[in-house]
C-alpha cells in the first residue's frame, strides 16, 4: 500500500485550483507546491508577472499520477540549494 502518496480534499474551499483532465484523480498532497524554490529549475509549467512573481497556477505536475514521484524525484536539488555547507 502507498497512500501516503496521495491525499485528495474536495472539501477545499479552493478545490480543484486547477483544471485537470482526470478529474476523478486529484491529489491535494503538495497542495503548495515544494518545487517553488527552484525558480526556472522547477520543470513546471508556470509564467512570471510582472512583478516578477512565479505563477504556478497552469502547472498540473504535483496534481497528477506521476506528480509524486517528480518531486521525489526532484527534492534533492531542493535540499542541495538549501542546505548549510559545514
Amino acid at each position: 500500500m502507498e497512500n501516503y502518496k496521495y491525499f485528495k480534499n474536495d472539501k477545499c474551499e479552493f478545490f480543484p485550483c486547477h483544471k485537470m483532465e482526470d478529474d476523478d484523480f486529484f491529489n491535494c498532497l503538495f497542495c503548495y507546491c515544494p518545487l517553488y524554490s527552484l525558480g526556472e529549475d522547477c520543470g513546471g509549467n508556470f509564467t512570471w508577472s510582472e512583478k516578477g512573481v512565479k505563477n504556478c497556477s497552469s502547472c498540473n505536475i504535483p496534481h497528477t499520477r506521476e506528480g509524486y514521484e517528480y518531486v521525489r524525484a526532484k527534492i534533492k536539488e531542493v535540499i542541495a540549494r538549501t542546505s548549510r555547507k559545514v
